[in-house]
């Protein structure tokens, strides 16, 4: 007897989260023993902080994100190297695929601290000292997680702000915390919840 396709569909989401927490897992591990200065970003950082004030409201990403300072990109390669992940630069963006057949998409994708993503951006990107631990690995801090995503800004980055807003971890008081163009757009975000 053949599965209902809502089962399937099921089981093929639940292997892809555990594939992307498995990457994230082995490569903040092997950063960590090399002792490697880092900081998870992006949808991973966003879910670590959601899901400490409510994990019904967590949503999956399917790559991993990290900052590293430019001048620890060889000791990260060869730590990342040692875990199986290869390194590549392509248009301008270093990653780290999970292997030789490892795809851009599934990668650990590399931004530097202290630089900016796009030169037209408000922001560079924070050191990796902003960090906090949080289980096995380290995260960006909130106010510096949400000053990024402020800067990115795309759908998915306002979709995390409102998701941190909806759980109560970003309130009314927090565009004072930001530069006016940041302040301006965490204080639309926070005008229109429901986007």
């Amino acid at each position: 007897m053949q599965e209902p396709d809502g089962m399937l569909a099921l089981e093929r989401l639940e292997r892809a989260v555990e594939r992307v927490r498995d990457r994230l897992l082995r490569s903040t591990a092997a950063l960590e023993a090399a002792g490697v200065p880092y900081a998870v970003i992006g949808g991973n950082a966003v879910m670590a902080w959601v899901e400490q004030t409510d994990e019904s409201a967590v949503r999956f990403t399917q790559d991993v994100d990290i900052a590293l300072r430019r001048q620890d990109l060889e000791r990260a390669r060869q730590a990342l190297a040692a875990a199986g992940f290869v390194h590549r630069h392509a248009s301008g963006i270093d990653m780290f695929l999970d292997g030789p057949g490892g795809k851009a998409r599934d990668a650990v994708h590399v931004v530097f601290a202290g630089e900016k993503v796009r030169p037209e951006y408000a922001a560079a990107v924070p050191d990796v000292a902003e960090s906090v631990s949080f289980r096995t690995y380290r995260v960006l801090g909130l106010e510096p997680l949400i000053r990024m995503k402020l800067t990115s800004y795309r759908d998915k980055d306002k979709m995390h702000v409102r998701d941190m807003i909806g759980i109560g971890l970003i309130d009314a008081s927090w565009p004072a915390r930001f530069p006016e163009e940041l302040a301006a757009r965490l204080q639309h975000l926070l005008d229109t919840p429901d986007g």
